[in-house]
């Protein structure tokens, strides 16, 4: 069933119909595209386009059909091309003839404009809403866990941190990822409404009445580039990808720190999986998803800007594949964090292996080049002394503050008892040059 038709002497091809139709995809757009038709009717009325009574008939029927689809009476199915003609023929069933009047002054590429951009408004606050969540249950595993661990370059040990500070560097990541998104948010807040095809209409219409009822920013300064804009999807798709590379790289951290290796954490059983051969296995499959689905969004976002790339203004059917490329991603990257979110909530910490891993790492050889330095020894030199303590324990299998004062200062005669205080992996974190625990304690 179709919009349109007029001009056309014959059927298309069943297959071609088939082809052309995107209900199965943009159905999920059923609440936009009417409250986007409620306001074109009170802006119809508004400008007298419509008569009060038609307005009334159109509103009650709008609202009729989003109630039946709600409330499962109403299902979004069958022979036609897409969420608009859905709405609009199941209108002129009920209604009768007025419900023909709808699309007044207004065009399918003007329409689907709105409802994208209605759409990806209300989801943006639902990716800052988890993405907050996701902060929150980071913030609150690392006040409860400040505890010593290894920091790592290179994937070798390098200095004594706190798993608390770790996990705080993600918590900044996703704030940025909440500053994005919210950016992104405050660019879309245009009102598409009354560019109609490309050229606006002839009719005397009031674009701010729906850009109020909408509750849009304002409306868009240009027409072609209202019915032809997708930069707004691309750029939350841009953030969503850059949220799956911050949940990754945490994914990566999680399934290395669980594996037998490291034994940080302990995984919650909720979240794993386990072997259909091998009894003994525990698989951390919740982070590894996780960290595969990333390329999965990463491709939507490419796929998008190479549909777009070559586009004349203004609409093209090849826009009708933004959405599945979009709802893709944003389902992806909604479920991720939710993941992310039960997986930080419920896994527990081995703090005694964090403090094993920091005294077989020499993760203080740092600060006894620090140290002496302050004892005015040039840092290369100090550099080169440390390196050759560092040879010594491994052949005497000691830590660096498992050796005396005489084993020391065989290295530099610069070294006294002070030095114990000095590298202290307790110590050393509470030493203000560092900022470890400042954040933990905001």
């Amino acid at each position: 069933m179709k919009l349109w038709g007029g001009r056309f002497t014959n059927r298309a091809d069943q297959i071609m119909e088939q082809f052309n139709t995107s209900l199965p995809v943009d159905h999920r757009l059923y609440h936009e595209d009417i409250a986007g038709s409620l306001a074109h009717v009170a802006m119809l009325v508004h400008s007298d386009l419509l008569t009060p009574e038609e307005g009334d008939l159109l509103t009650q029927g709008l609202d009729s059909i989003l109630h039946d689809i709600e409330s499962g009476q109403l299902v979004i199915e069958g022979d036609y091309e897409d969420i608009h003609s859905f709405v609009e023929m199941h209108l002129t069933e009920r209604i009768g003839e007025t419900g023909k009047k709808l699309h007044t002054a207004r065009s399918r590429n003007d329409q689907v404009a709105v409802d994208m951009r209605l759409y990806a408004k209300n989801k943006a606050i639902e990716v800052i809403d988890s993405l907050q969540s996701l902060i929150d249950s980071l913030h609150a595993k690392a006040m409860a866990n400040n505890v010593i661990m290894p920091g790592y370059t290179h994937l070798q040990r390098a200095q004594v941190v706190t798993f608390g500070h770790h996990l705080g560097a993600y918590e900044q990541m996703f704030k940025r990822d909440k500053k994005r998104v919210g950016n992104a948010l405050e660019l879309l807040d245009e009102n598409p409404l009354g560019c109609g095809a490309l050229a606006g209409t002839t009719h005397a219409i009031d674009r701010d009445v729906t850009t109020a009822l909408l509750r849009f920013a304002k409306p868009v300064d240009n027409f072609l580039d209202g019915v032809s804009d997708r930069d707004y999807m691309l750029e939350l798709m841009s953030d969503f990808s850059i949220i799956m590379m911050h949940l990754s790289r945490l994914s990566e951290e999680l399934i290395l720190w669980s594996s037998q290796e490291f034994k940080f954490i302990t995984m919650a059983d909720a979240y794993s999986t386990g072997s259909s051969i091998m009894p003994q296995k525990k698989n951390p499959d919740a982070a590894e998803l996780i960290r595969g689905k990333t390329g999965r969004v990463y491709g939507s976002l490419f796929a998008l800007l190479t549909t777009l790339k070559g586009l004349p203004l203004t609409y093209n059917k090849d826009m009708q594949e933004d959405k599945e490329q979009f709802f893709d991603a944003l389902d992806t990257v909604l479920d991720c964090m939710e993941i992310m979110s039960k997986m930080i909530d419920t896994l527990e910490v081995n703090a005694d292996n964090m403090k094993a891993a920091i005294k077989a790492g020499f993760l203080n050889a740092t600060e006894v080049a620090d140290y002496l330095v302050s004892k005015g020894t040039p840092f290369r030199d100090a550099h080169e002394i440390v390196g050759k303590i560092i040879i010594y324990c491994e052949a005497e299998k000691k830590a660096i503050e498992d050796l005396t004062v005489q084993e020391l200062t065989t290295f530099s005669d610069t070294i006294s008892d002070d030095i114990y205080a000095y590298i202290d992996y307790e110590n050393i974190l509470t030493k203000g040059n560092k900022g470890l625990m400042k954040e933990i304690g905001e």
